[in-house]
């Protein structure tokens, strides 16, 4: 029976597939709202986040969606791109459900929270979304997503300053209100999406690896040497197998030859003589 395969490939173009097509969705929403809003003059900007207004309470839902002019939607563009990027592809199976607990939290959190004013744009997500894949790195015991962590902290550590009331213009309290969103679903969603390091128990002597994990890292060198092993017992059975069995034939021996002789045969001799 032929031995299956591990095949991570596929697996790597399904997550990178559905990285992509789900970032390009939310882009396209913002890039078009934006294109028909200054296409028709619709003054869509006025249904950004109000804080505490009861009558624009909408704006919570659809502030995201509204940018003040090319800048400010492309800088968002790129950053989200990064950001959602990574979390689609390292937290695929919880990154649905993350997405729009972040997305929900930070346009309430801003609305409770904010002094006032007509908050606009998707910056919020995006530092939820710095926030969660920072802080999920270093809460699991996981290798690969602390690297997602590192990656994070190196392109968007600048980000931290914009948290700071240093310019009227752009929204502090925003960018506040996603990072604590992104902080607290990390630690809320730290138990559940990727598992962490797989620890090998050390094994006897005479025990294999299990079957899936050799499969799983054919590189391994406690792999390559359960190869090996295998390879050299299924010889050594094959070439015990296929041995060339010799025969020899042995005379039997004439039991009457050194037969006792009893007295009348040796009387008989005698008379015949």
């Amino acid at each position: 029976m032929p031995r299956p395969q591990w095949n991570p490939n596929v697996l790597d173009a399904n997550r990178l597939f559905y990285a992509l097509w789900t970032t390009a969705l939310f882009l396209l929403l913002i890039w078009g709202v934006y294109a028909i809003n200054e296409a028709y003059a619709l003054n869509w900007r006025r249904w950004g986040n109000h804080p505490r207004e009861w009558e624009d309470w909408i704006g919570v839902f659809t502030y995201p969606f509204l940018h003040g002019d090319l800048e400010h939607l492309w800088n968002n563009t790129a950053t989200f791109f990064t950001l959602n990027g990574l979390l689609f592809y390292f937290y695929r199976s919880i990154a649905a459900r993350t997405w729009m607990l972040l997305y929900l939290l930070s346009g309430v959190g801003l609305w409770l929270f904010a002094k006032g004013g007509n908050h606009i744009g998707a910056s919020g997500i995006n530092y939820a979304l710095a926030a969660f894949l920072f802080t999920s790195g270093v809460v699991r015991k996981s290798q690969l997503l602390l690297r997602v962590t590192l990656l994070v902290a190196f392109l968007y550590g600048g980000m931290v300053w914009w948290m700071l009331p240093i310019d009227e213009h752009i929204s502090w309290e925003g960018h506040i209100a996603g990072a604590v969103s992104g902080l607290l679903m990390a630690i809320i969603l730290r138990k559940k999406g990727p598992l962490p390091d797989f620890e090998l128990q050390a094994l006897a002597s005479d025990e294999q690896l299990p079957e899936w994990w050799a499969d799983a890292h054919p590189q391994h060198p406690d792999v390559i040497r359960q190869r090996e092993l295998e390879s050299n017992q299924t010889t050594t059975a094959e070439e015990g197998s296929t041995q060339d069995v010799q025969f020899r034939i042995v005379r039997k021996a004439n039991p009457n030859k050194n037969a006792p002789t009893d007295g009348r045969g040796d009387l008989n001799k005698s008379q015949q003589r």
